[in-house]
Protein backbone atom coordinates (compact mmCIF):
# COMPACT_ATOMS: atom_id res chain seq x y z
CA UNK A 1 0.00 0.00 0.00
CA UNK A 2 2.93 2.28 0.67
CA UNK A 3 4.11 1.86 -2.90
CA UNK A 4 0.64 2.66 -4.17
CA UNK A 5 0.40 5.82 -2.06
CA UNK A 6 3.93 6.70 -3.10
CA UNK A 7 2.92 6.27 -6.78
CA UNK A 8 -0.14 8.49 -6.25
CA UNK A 9 2.07 11.05 -4.52
CA UNK A 10 4.49 11.00 -7.50
CA UNK A 11 1.58 11.42 -9.92
CA UNK A 12 0.27 14.38 -7.93
CA UNK A 13 3.74 15.94 -7.91
CA UNK A 14 4.11 15.39 -11.66
CA UNK A 15 0.68 16.88 -12.21
CA UNK A 16 1.63 19.89 -10.08
CA UNK A 17 4.90 20.37 -12.03
CA UNK A 18 3.00 20.16 -15.34
CA UNK A 19 0.47 22.68 -14.08
CA UNK A 20 3.32 25.01 -12.99
CA UNK A 21 4.96 24.65 -16.40
CA UNK A 22 1.66 25.47 -18.14
CA UNK A 23 1.22 28.56 -15.94
CA UNK A 24 4.78 29.68 -16.72
CA UNK A 25 4.16 29.16 -20.43
CA UNK A 26 0.94 31.19 -20.22
CA UNK A 27 2.77 33.98 -18.37
CA UNK A 28 5.52 34.02 -21.01
CA UNK A 29 2.89 34.07 -23.76
CA UNK A 30 1.01 36.98 -22.14
CA UNK A 31 4.29 38.81 -21.59
CA UNK A 32 5.31 38.27 -25.22
CA UNK A 33 1.90 39.45 -26.48
CA UNK A 34 2.18 42.62 -24.37
CA UNK A 35 5.70 43.18 -25.67
CA UNK A 36 4.57 42.70 -29.27
CA UNK A 37 1.67 45.09 -28.70
CA UNK A 38 4.00 47.73 -27.24
CA UNK A 39 6.41 47.30 -30.18
CA UNK A 40 3.54 47.65 -32.64
CA UNK A 41 2.27 50.79 -30.89
CA UNK A 42 5.78 52.27 -30.97
CA UNK A 43 6.07 51.45 -34.67
CA UNK A 44 2.65 53.00 -35.34
CA UNK A 45 3.63 56.15 -33.44
CA UNK A 46 6.88 56.39 -35.38
CA UNK A 47 5.04 55.95 -38.70
CA UNK A 48 2.41 58.50 -37.67
CA UNK A 49 5.12 61.03 -36.74
CA UNK A 50 6.90 60.43 -40.06
CA UNK A 51 3.69 60.94 -42.07
CA UNK A 52 2.80 64.01 -40.00
CA UNK A 53 6.24 65.47 -40.70
CA UNK A 54 5.86 64.82 -44.43
CA UNK A 55 2.40 66.41 -44.35
CA UNK A 56 3.71 69.49 -42.54
CA UNK A 57 6.57 69.85 -45.03
CA UNK A 58 4.15 69.63 -47.96
CA UNK A 59 1.73 71.99 -46.26
CA UNK A 60 4.41 74.56 -45.50
CA UNK A 61 5.69 74.31 -49.08
CA UNK A 62 2.18 74.89 -50.44
CA UNK A 63 1.40 77.64 -47.94
CA UNK A 64 4.72 79.31 -48.72
CA UNK A 65 3.85 79.21 -52.40
CA UNK A 66 0.41 80.63 -51.71
CA UNK A 67 1.89 83.19 -49.33
CA UNK A 68 4.24 84.46 -52.05
CA UNK A 69 1.36 84.48 -54.50
CA UNK A 70 -0.86 86.50 -52.18
CA UNK A 71 1.97 88.97 -51.52
CA UNK A 72 2.49 89.36 -55.27
CA UNK A 73 -1.23 89.93 -55.86
CA UNK A 74 -1.34 92.45 -53.02
CA UNK A 75 1.61 94.35 -54.53
CA UNK A 76 -0.04 94.40 -57.97
CA UNK A 77 -3.29 95.64 -56.44
CA UNK A 78 -1.53 98.45 -54.59
CA UNK A 79 0.29 99.45 -57.80
CA UNK A 80 -2.96 99.56 -59.79
CA UNK A 81 -4.67 101.57 -57.06
CA UNK A 82 -1.82 104.09 -57.08
CA UNK A 83 -2.04 104.38 -60.88
CA UNK A 84 -5.80 104.98 -60.66
CA UNK A 85 -5.31 107.58 -57.93
CA UNK A 86 -2.72 109.43 -60.05
CA UNK A 87 -4.99 109.30 -63.11
CA UNK A 88 -7.89 110.62 -61.03
CA UNK A 89 -5.78 113.46 -59.63
CA UNK A 90 -4.51 114.33 -63.12
CA UNK A 91 -7.89 114.40 -64.89
CA UNK A 92 -10.25 115.62 -62.16
CA UNK A 93 -9.95 119.35 -62.84
CA UNK A 94 -10.26 119.08 -66.61
CA UNK A 95 -13.27 116.76 -66.42
CA UNK A 96 -15.07 118.96 -63.89
CA UNK A 97 -14.46 122.00 -66.10
CA UNK A 98 -15.79 120.12 -69.12
CA UNK A 99 -18.96 119.05 -67.27
CA UNK A 100 -19.55 122.56 -65.93
CA UNK A 101 -19.15 124.04 -69.42
CA UNK A 102 -21.69 121.60 -70.82
CA UNK A 103 -24.19 122.36 -68.06
CA UNK A 104 -23.72 126.12 -67.84
CA UNK A 105 -23.25 127.00 -71.51
CA UNK A 106 -26.71 126.16 -72.81
CA UNK A 107 -27.32 127.13 -76.40
CA UNK A 108 -31.07 127.35 -76.92
CA UNK A 109 -32.27 126.17 -80.28
CA UNK A 110 -35.41 124.66 -81.63
CA UNK A 111 -35.44 120.94 -82.05
CA UNK A 112 -35.66 119.73 -85.60
CA UNK A 113 -38.81 117.70 -84.95
CA UNK A 114 -40.71 120.72 -83.59
CA UNK A 115 -43.52 121.89 -85.84
CA UNK A 116 -44.99 125.26 -85.61
CA UNK A 117 -48.78 125.12 -85.41
CA UNK A 118 -50.03 128.46 -86.71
Amino acid sequence: MASQSQGIHQLLQAEKRAKDKLEEAKKRKVKRIKQAKDEALAEIDQYRMQRDLEFRRTQSKMMGFQGNLSEEIEAQTQEKMEDLRKSYDKHTESQLAHILNMVCDVNPEIHMNYRATN
